[in-house]
Formats: structure tokens, sequence, C-alpha cells
């Protein structure tokens, strides 16, 4: 009971976090606009629409990990967790977009440069990148435990280079009038934005699409069962993971004949357990002479078009 409280507490506590950076990220977009609209200058409006975006990444992850905690039902029987494994998909997707606008926009201003509005854009920036701090700061721990909180930690970080990039070549372009700073500067930023954003959403991907989990070496894990004493032979294995901490397996494990196999069921599922990280494991136990597959049987998945019958024991 208290473990759980604890949890509880732990994932209240997160929720807060996010939902103060929630926030000082909406607060920020309206000063933003205020001061843009005071300096009649459109590029401020734009970076405020941009911070904005920011905002809805986090009311997106927010909404995720509130999803997520939902129980397993009829309709989902594996439960909600994979709504932040969504969530962070669309925010790294949204990344990479931001960084591929940037990076056209960067491409337009080589050719037509365009002046700094003054000192209050760098300002206001300076502000920006302030609050940008307060963000990662309430985000970062919750970050190293969920690709969720990290898309939209990852799209904070984004805008914090960018509010650096208005300050550096803002300062740089009013003392010297070199006004190609700006787009190289920007070039140099979208270049990490869509770097970071491509590294880390083949995770997400690889989770949607059933991957099995990264470092996970199935040929040691199928071998590693087999010398199980007992074990003739394993296939129609399969690995995947369920959310980020959940790992599942399922597999039809050959033995010498029928009998009592809950001894056998028991040491495999604890071997895959500690030695692999497996959560969850259903096996399916056939004799010798009753193997569904014969020689042909896949170890690693099963051959479509077989019509084989899945029954689970």
């Amino acid at each position: 009971m208290s473990a759980h409280h604890g949890h509880h507490h732990h994932h209240e506590a997160g929720d807060r976090k996010v939902f103060w950076a929630i926030l000082v990220n909406l607060v920020l977009t309206l000063a933003q606009i205020v001061g843009g609209v005071l300096a009649g200058s459109l590029s401020l409006i734009a970076d405020a629409l941009h911070n904005f975006s920011d905002a809805i990444s986090l009311i997106i992850a927010f909404a995720a990990r509130r999803i997520a905690r939902r129980p397993a039902d009829e309709t989902m029987t594996f439960g909600y967790a994979r709504a932040e494994v969504v969530a962070a998909l669309i925010n790294y997707t949204t990344l990479i977009v931001v960084g591929l606008y940037l990076v056209y926009e960067a491409v337009l201003r080589f050719y037509e440069p365009e002046p700094v509005a003054g000192w209050m854009i760098v300002i206001i920036a300076a502000v920006a990148l302030a609050i940008d701090l307060v963000t990662a700061a309430l985000t970062y721990t919750l970050s190293k435990e969920s690709m969720n909180i990290r898309a939209a930690f990852l799209h904070n970080v984004a805008d914090a280079l960018g509010s650096v990039a208005v300050i550096v070549a803002g300062t740089i372009i009013i003392l010297s009038g070199w006004y190609i700073v700006d787009p190289i500067v920007t070039i140099l930023i979208a270049g990490y934005i869509l770097w970071m954003a491509f590294s880390e959403i083949g995770g997400s991907i690889r989770l949607l699409m059933m991957g099995a989990p990264v470092g996970t070496d199935i040929r040691e894990l199928v071998a590693a069962m087999e010398a199980v004493d007992g074990v003739e032979g394993v296939h129609h294995l399969h690995l995947w993971q369920i959310d980020e901490n959940d790992v599942a397996l399922e597999a039809h494990v050959v033995t010498a004949g029928p009998g009592d196999h809950e001894p056998l069921k028991r040491a495999l599922k604890a071997l895959v357990r500690d030695r692999f990280g497996v959560s969850h494991a259903t096996l399916e136990f056939e004799s010798g002479e009753a193997c569904c597959g014969g020689a042909d049987a896949a170890v690693i998945g099963h051959r479509t078009g077989t019509g084989h019958d899945h029954h689970d024991h």
C-alpha cells in the first residue's frame, strides 16, 4: 500500500512540474505577442507562435502521461501505456517539421537578409531563454525516464537554442551590421534540432512496430532457453516491448513428451526475467512428436500462410 502511495505521489509530483512548464510557456507566448505588436516585429510574433508550439507539445505530453496510467480494459487489454509513445512520435515529427522550416527560412535569408528590429527583440529573446531554462529544469528529470517527456523537453531545448541564436545573431548584427550571421546561426541550430529529432524518433517507431528491446540478442535468448534441461527446442518466438519499461515474450517450447511442465515453465520464466528483463512471458509446450511446425518451424516469429493457430498456455 505504501509503495503504491509513493508511486502515485511520484506521478502527481511529475504532473505538477509539467503543468507549471505549460503555464510559464503560455505566459511567455502572450508576452512575446504583446512585445511583437508594440515593437512592430513580425519575427517576434512568429517566435511567439513557435514557443506556443512548445506549450502544445507539453500539453500533448501531459495528456498522454495521464492517459497512460489508465488500467487495462476490454478495449485496451495491454493498458494505455503506449499513449506516451504516440505522443512522443507526434512531438518528434513536429520537431522535424520545425527544423526543416528553419532551414527553409535560413536559405531565404541568405538571398534576402532581413534587418533586426532593435534591442527590444534581443531583450525579449533573453526573457524567452530564461523561461526556456525554467521549463528545462522542470522537465529534465522526467525526460530521463519517459520518451514522451523527453520529446517535449527536446522541443524546449530547440526553442532555447533559437533564443540563443536571436541573442547572439541580433547582438552581432546590431553592433556590426553583418546580417548574414542570422541565417548562418539558424542553419546550425536547425541542423542540431534535426539531428536530435532523428536520433530519438527511431525509439518510438521501434516500440510502436513491436520491435525487440534495443540491446537484446534474441539468438542468445533462444540458446539460453534451449540450454535449460528438458527443453528440446524453441520456435515461434516473439519478443516485444509493451511500453518503455515492460517487455513481453511468447514462444512454443518443445519437450521430450507430455507431462508436468510447471517446474520447467517456472525455470524458463525466471531465466528470461532475470537475464533478459522479460516481465510478461507466455509459453506453449509441445511434445516432440506433436510439434506444430516440425523441422520447418520458424524460430523467430511464424511463417505467414501456414494456417497455424496460436493457443497460449
